[in-house]
């Protein structure tokens, strides 16, 4: 499954300057010129995202994101410090902290201790936040990492980082590189769908921007209420009748202008067209929950159109998307940035959170879906045992952003279920034990799917990219099942 892609610009020049000049021969040098890039240039079939071999048996068939933006605070939820209680109020070692550099404090700032009582969980015995009572039932079935780290320390790279595995927007995101490497088992639905809730992200739509990639992988945006995509419905008076005559006159058009000029943008338009017309009578059926039990919308607390459960509605939308064969489900949430009150703002987002995601797991167990479903959580980094306090900003007892150390958790296909990966020090300051990178969490990802990530790559200005870029990274072995 190793992929490789020519130049498109310079191939787009060649034909331009053949075309033109109207000789036969010249475009017979053309075919002899491209007849090794061809192949590899335009994706002509009908459904460029149609499901496509990979590197080795995958346990997972699709992915369901829990993004946490803003960065969710691991010493409040996950990783427990008691030493940080008896610290408290003190400056940390000058030792810990040198050659550190942070967004909004001083490095000598005074340490804060964690705000809730933490307790053991399930036979794994993981330690487990008070303020997550729906994910300590079901802690026997994920995996938590204690010990990924990060580059970046402001939002929006580290948010970009995370997501396209550069802090430079421009680059594919990881359902972009799913959606062109193995494709997808929907025919009607986008491969790679976006949910969000909780306000902004820093990152942007960035951060499921196709990049270099066709743009028929680009992330397609749901949206919780009217129309799930803009613009899928018809206008009034324009029958289906009429915009299929339509489509295919466009698509005749179309065709006629890629064999003449081999954008591989234009075979993205006419693919782009012919699923949304499919979505058209699929998508607004995927957003009724009417079929589903009271039961079940108890379980993750939803209420369809209710603004204040729009999580638990995305991640009750996830499963659905899950079952209809949609290859990655990016869920995001935003509002973990608490710079002041943590304790809160952790308080306040968790009790939006920890139902739904418990009940995600729970669901897609009872229906067989959790042996292949890869379900990930986490943030872009996590938040310093130090306090951050300001009264020129109005801040008292929050934390900042801290790249070195954070946690994860993983469930689902492909991973060993109630483990505990990795470790921090006695203040929750530096990973002690199995540091994982943010790339080697993107390389376990691709592993459970049955991908290579050293041999997923797109030829681009004459370079091979990766989603896992250029340095050594490494599926993180503890975690795979």
């Amino acid at each position: 499954m190793t992929h490789y892609h020519f130049d498109v610009r310079r191939s787009q020049t060649r034909r331009h300057f053949f075309q033109s000049c109207g000789v036969g021969v010249g475009k017979i040098a053309l075919a002899s010129l491209l007849a090794n890039e061809s192949h590899a240039a335009v994706d002509e079939s009908p459904n460029p995202t149609a499901p496509k071999p990979t590197h080795f048996p995958a346990k997972a068939k699709r992915v369901i994101y829990l993004f946490m933006a803003g960065a969710p605070s691991q010493l409040e939820l996950f990783d427990h410090k008691p030493k940080l209680t008896e610290l408290e109020g003190k400056p940390i070692p000058p030792e810990v902290i040198k050659g550190q550099r942070y967004a909004f404090i001083q490095p000598d700032a005074a340490v804060l201790g964690p705000r809730f009582k933490f307790a053991r969980h399930g036979q794994c015995g993981a330690e487990v936040s008070e303020v997550l009572p729906h994910l300590a039932k079901v802690v026997d079935d994920i995996a938590i990492v204690r010990s990924c780290h990060t580059d970046l320390f402001n939002h929006s790279p580290a948010q970009l980082f995370v997501n396209t595995g550069s802090g430079i927007p421009g680059r594919p995101s990881m359902g972009s590189w799913l959606s062109y490497g193995i494709g997808s088992e929907a025919n009607d639905l986008p491969s790679f769908v976006v949910l969000e809730s909780g306000g902004n992200l820093s990152g942007g739509a960035a951060m499921w921007s196709s990049g270099f990639l066709p743009g028929t992988h680009q992330g397609v945006p749901f949206r919780g209420q009217g129309d799930p995509i803009l613009h899928v419905s018809n206008p009034k008076g324009f029958d289906t009748q009429a915009q299929r005559d339509s489509l295919d006159l466009i698509r005749k058009m179309n065709e006629q202008r890629l064999d003449i000029v081999g954008d591989p943008e234009i075979a993205t338009r006419i693919n782009a067209y012919e699923m949304a017309f499919r979505m058209q009578s699929r998508a607004p059926e995927l957003m009724n929950f009417s079929q589903e039990t009271q039961e079940t919308l108890d379980l993750y607390g939803a209420k369809p159109g209710d603004g204040k459960a729009a999580f638990a509605n995305n991640c009750l939308l996830a499963r659905r998307m899950a079952e209809r064969g949609v290859r990655f489900i990016q869920v995001y949430h935003s509002g973990w940035d608490h710079h002041s009150n943590v304790e809160g703002g952790v308080r306040g987002q968790a009790k939006q959170t920890d139902q739904a995601c418990a009940a995600l797991l729970e669901d897609l167990k009872q229906r067989g879906l959790l042996d292949d479903t890869l379900v990930v959580w986490g943030g872009e980094f996590g938040r310093t045992p130090m306090v951050e306090a300001s009264a020129a900003l109005g801040r008292s007892k929050g934390r900042d952003h801290h790249p070195q150390a954070f946690t994860m958790w993983l469930a689902g296909g492909g991973i060993r279920p109630g483990i505990s990966v990795g470790a921090t020090d006695e203040l929750g300051f530096n990973v002690v034990d199995r540091p994982v990178h943010v790339t080697d969490v993107q390389a376990t990802i691709l592993h459970c799917l049955g991908i290579d990530h050293r041999k997923l790559t797109f030829r681009f200005r004459g370079l091979n990219f990766r989603l896992t870029g250029v340095e050594e990274h490494h599926p993180v072995s503890e975690l795979i099942a």
